[in-house]
């Protein structure tokens, strides 16, 4: 009967142990999972926050040098109205660089103003536009 109360004991001591060692190991895969969690998720707020810092630096505000309008006339091709003191420039950019096309001597006159109506303000505007028309 010892001996069987010997090889008993190990088995039940083993088997009485393992729920714990199971509930401390996954507490601990559950705690470095979250961890790693919290990490990944300030690091994407750190690289947002230097992102928008280096964008500041890299476009100060131009006093003599503004962009009046732009028109995409390609994928990679976009036309440009410049205005550098009271000249007016038409500039082409491409992926090859910069080209003058035309210098204008007076100022274009500005652009009539769109009546804001006919442009839907959101979403549901649009929607309910879609749903007046079928």
């Amino acid at each position: 009967m010892t001996a069987w109360l010997h090889s008993a004991t190990p088995a039940a001591v083993a088997s009485a142990a393992a729920p714990a060692a199971a509930t401390s190991g996954s507490f601990g895969e559950l705690l470095r999972v979250v961890l790693s969690l919290i990490a990944v998720v300030v690091m994407i707020l750190a690289v947002g926050w230097l992102t928008r810092r280096m964008q500041a630096r890299v476009r100060p505000g131009g006093q003599r040098v503004r962009c009046l309008e732009t028109l995409a006339v390609g994928v990679k091709e976009k036309v440009l109205l410049l205005e550098v003191g009271e000249r007016q420039l038409l500039v082409g950019a491409s992926p090859a660089g910069l080209r003058t096309l035309m210098v204008l001597d007076e100022r274009l006159p500005p652009p009539p103003q769109a009546s804001t109506s006919a442009i839907p303000a959101n979403f549901r505007d649009v929607l309910a536009q879609w749903r007046k028309r079928r």
